[in-house]
């Protein structure tokens, strides 16, 4: 059956939006607080959990968005697979346009996602698929921030509170890198030299003043065992058998090893370490690699490097939509991200792999500037 004829409003009530969701949850992420409404006081629990530090209390929010358990919803037409991202092979999802927003089903787990003009619906079996409620909260927040301006990039993100006699002053690094390059890895080094943790994997940055202000997503970082294995501050990350078992890798097995633990920072490296706000002083581009030589760091402009801004730039997805629901969706350019960046300082590290001079650059970048 084809999609046509459908609208928001009919597919919500098809889906059972208007189904009780008595309980909620709020979360303040700085500029933009949500709530989160559901018939599942369980799947709540596993959110409060995972957001930790900013769930706040009751109050005004710009986001409202509802996630019912439930079974896996019929949809009653058919739709289109989106394209795997370069790399990949395997279809995770599969999605159609109406009227005003978008529909976009799992096809593993059978969670179905609408949202458009101001209604976010998740529903289906939430509770076993905790995870990607937790992925459409972030998505809401993303698309809320690019709404507001900012450019979405693909990067990790440290801060460091700097003493200057009037409470401390922030400075910010974002890190970013090609597919493989370590960027979460970076991050989780620099943090065991001191630093405060802004984002994992995306990071959106807005113009402010005469630089840059970025701001985080509130999810964990997800590191693989050979993060975990070589820094001791995440020791507790990888389960003890696990652990055994992939201190039996060699070297080469253990980099190309894809099996994802999430880091609750605060176990790892105490309370308070997760802020999502910081201005954004500089940028580092690891494009090293294995077995590639001495490491060498040096400054670059964004205008000289071109090449460079693709490991940065990073399209919206699936989940985003424009503010009006109905026109298509334009990325912001190259040289948008490069008039962007040229308000920061960059830094390319190139040769090599060496995670521990990368991460004292980055701790003396930080606290000296």
């Amino acid at each position: 059956m084809s999609r046509h004829g459908y609208v928001m409003s009919t597919l919500a009530d098809m889906l059972g939006a208007a189904a009780p969701a008595p309980h909620s949850l709020f979360l303040d992420l700085g500029d933009c607080r949500i709530e989160v409404c559901s018939n599942s006081q369980p799947l709540l629990k596993d959110l409060d959990a995972y957001f930790g530090g900013f769930v706040s209390t009751p109050g005004p929010v710009q986001v409202t968005l509802t996630a019912l358990e439930g079974p896996e919803p019929v949809i009653p037409f058919e739709l289109t697979a989106k394209t795997p991202d370069p790399g990949k092979e395997r279809i995770k999802e599969e999605f159609a346009d109406v009227p005003g927003g978008r529909l976009v089903r799992k096809r593993l787990t059978g969670m179905v996602f609408l949202f458009g003009h101001g209604l976010n619906l998740a529903i289906g079996p939430c509770l076993a698929n905790s995870n990607q409620v937790v992925n459409f909260v972030n998505n809401r927040y993303i698309e809320y921030k690019l709404h507001q301006g900012c450019l979405l990039g693909h990067s990790a993100a440290v801060a460091h509170m700097q003493p200057d006699g009037n409470g401390g002053r922030l400075r910010g690094l974002a890190m970013c890198g090609f597919s493989g390059a370590g960027k979460s890895t970076l991050a989780m080094h620099v943090m065991s030299l001191g630093s405060l943790f802004v984002s994992n994997d995306r990071l959106l940055v807005t113009p402010e003043g005469t630089g840059l202000r970025m701001s985080g997503v509130p999810k964990l970082p997800r590191i693989n065992p050979g993060t975990a294995l070589n820094n001791p501050d995440l020791v507790g990350v990888v389960p003890g058998e696990d652990r055994r078992r992939f201190s039996e890798l060699d070297e080469d097995d253990l980099w190309g090893l894809e099996h994802k633990y999430d880091v609750f920072l605060d176990q790892c490296f105490g309370e308070g370490r997760f802020l999502l706000q910081a201005p954004m002083h500089g940028l580092v581009v690891l494009n090293w690699k294995r077995g590639g030589g001495d490491t060498s760091v040096r400054f670059v402009k964004a205008a000289d490097r071109p090449d460079l801004l693709p490991a940065f730039m990073k399209p919206a997805g699936l989940f985003s939509m424009p503010k009006n629901g109905d026109e298509a969706w334009q990325d912001p350019t190259q040289e948008e991200y490069a008039a962007l960046l040229s308000r920061c300082d960059i830094v390319e590290i190139t040769g090599g792999v060496d995670f521990e001079r990368a991460a004292a650059f980055c701790a003396e970048y930080l606290t000296h500037g």
